[in-house]
């Protein structure tokens, strides 16, 4: 498995500390794992406990020791670490191939291995290289070291959403969400080229990108790397959609399309196709896109048709299928959503929902 690793799940009792809670002898944090668990913080890899104890006693030992903010959705019981870290991963909505379990005891690191063998497996003896491991090296960004508090963000707006009373439509209205669609910039490289390398399920071809291939990209007049930052009630998702486009004289073709998994339901997606197909029709282009079916992606599938791309032709050599949108009036932007949208001269034009 090379995947690079998106939630790490530690052990308590000779992991995270050295010692047994339980044992009322006292446990201690050595400066490595407190190292390793702030370090990993800040590359945006989400960390929680999968751990056989009682939960009040753990979880205020973590507050003493000041780590218990780092772990999301913390599952601690004496049920099996296989039905935790599956539970972990749910609720964080990872999937279980992006998941290191580190636990100092062989038998429970078995265990899960037996039940997922898809998730990675680490012990104690192998926190000195923890941080060197190529599948949790990547570069400190500001949506990495924001990503805890996203999903802090996130817990919020499931709770509201489970209490909300009424239709769907009005759920989304209530959110008062912004989205800023503009065209990439330096500031923007390493968090894009961190979404072509996270981002699976949401993502039309797999292409990734380098921030030093981006750069090029942005620099090409022949190209448009276009971004999308969305913003609500609860704060600041971050940097969540990215296209990359291929600007031809009577076509711009969309050559990767991926939107990050926590803004599914909300149609950022179908907006950032809107935008794009506007600006076609304003500039009196074609607007086509490639797409490569995976194991995981059939959500981005419907996304283009449900945006009325129309495939043509068999898949080529490589199974790269062509999708085509037919001329038609532009649709309009959902009028739960606020969008500025990249003016042609530079900065933004709004109000993006005017027609052209």
């Amino acid at each position: 498995m090379t995947g690079l690793i998106k939630c790490v799940i530690w052990d308590l009792d000779d992991t995270v500390w050295a010692g047994t809670l339980a044992e009322g002898r006292g446990v201690r944090l050595s400066t490595e794992v407190r190292e390793a668990i702030e370090t990993l913080d800040q590359r945006g890899i989400l960390q929680s406990v999968a751990s056989k104890n009682a939960s009040g006693p753990a979880l205020a030992e973590l507050s003493r020791l000041g780590l218990h903010d780092y772990f999301l959705a913390p599952q601690i019981s004496w049920q099996p670490k296989s039905d935790l870290v599956a539970e972990i991963a749910q609720r964080l909505d990872v999937a279980l191939d992006a998941v290191l379990f580190i636990d100092d005891s062989e038998f429970e690191r078995a265990e899960v291995s037996f039940s997922h063998p898809q998730v990675r497996c680490a012990g104690p003896e192998d926190l000195p290289g923890l941080l060197r491991r190529p599948d949790l090296n990547r570069p400190i960004t500001a949506d990495g070291r924001n990503r805890r508090a996203l999903y802090r963000q996130a817990e919020q707006r499931n709770d509201f959403e489970k209490s909300f009373q009424g239709p769907r439509l009005e759920f989304l209205r209530s959110l008062d969400m912004r989205v800023d669609l503009s065209t990439a910039t330096i500031e923007h490289l390493e968090r894009a080229a961190e979404l072509t390398e996270r981002t699976h399920q949401l993502n039309t071809t797999g292409v990734t990108f380098t921030p030093q291939e981006l750069a090029r990209l942005i620099d090409s007049p022949d190209h448009l790397v276009l971004v999308a930052e969305l913003q609500d009630r609860f704060g600041s998702y971050g940097t969540i959609g990215l296209a990359v486009v291929a600007r031809g004289v009577s076509e711009w073709r969309i050559r990767l399309f991926l939107m990050s998994c926590r803004v599914m339901g909300r149609n950022i997606g179908g907006t950032m196709l809107t935008y794009l197909e506007r600006r076609c029709a304003e500039d009196g282009v074609q607007l086509t896109a490639d797409f490569l079916a995976t194991e995981v992606n059939a959500p981005m599938y419907k996304v283009y048709r449900l945006a009325g791309l129309q495939p043509v032709g068999d898949p080529d050599a490589d199974g790269v299928r062509t999708l085509v949108l037919p001329p038609r009036p532009p649709r309009s932007y959902p009028d739960y959503l606020t969008v500025t949208v990249p003016a042609k001269t530079g900065g933004f034009s709004t109000p993006a929902g005017d027609p052209f």
